[in-house]
């Protein structure tokens, strides 16, 4: 498991294991949020597995199934609604976090600027430079 933060309340991640949910914990994470859709893993990975796992080490869990084409502005906001709507630090998780850190920057642009969104991305590992036009475009709406 490797926790990549790109802020102090929020912190993206490959895929979990339910032998990493104590680990998780043991950091001070109060949510896991699931990016991942069960078609891609399997069955030991899917969402009610580690879900049970984190419930039962006493966290929130929560399951949001991103692909490109779920991408939308609402679960977006969605996401945001999710991270921003616990006492402490939430980590998100996909296949490789990328999709955690996409879903995070399309919902900063009414906060941050485009280049304080990507270089938070970026120290955390995710060069995310191509969504730069679609960060201004939303920048410009807000």
């Amino acid at each position: 498991m490797e926790i990549r933060p790109i802020t102090p309340r929020y912190a993206v991640s490959p895929q979990i294991s339910v032998e990493d949910v104590p680990a998780i914990a043991e950091a001070g994470f109060v949510k896991v949020i699931c990016n991942r859709p069960n078609t891609e893993v399997p069955p030991d990975q899917q969402s009610d597995a580690i879900g049970q796992a984190v419930r039962e080490a006493g966290m929130e869990y929560e399951v949001l199934e991103l692909t490109h084409q779920t991408m939308t502005p609402e679960n977006v906001a969605l996401q945001r609604d999710l991270a921003e709507s616990c006492s402490g630090p939430v980590l998100a998780y996909c296949a490789s976090g990328t999709r955690c850190s996409v879903v995070w920057a399309l919902g900063q642009c009414d906060r941050l600027s485009t280049d304080e969104i990507l270089d938070a991305t970026g120290k955390a590992g995710y060069a995310l430079d191509g969504l730069r036009p679609a960060l201004e475009q939303l920048r410009g709406r807000g």
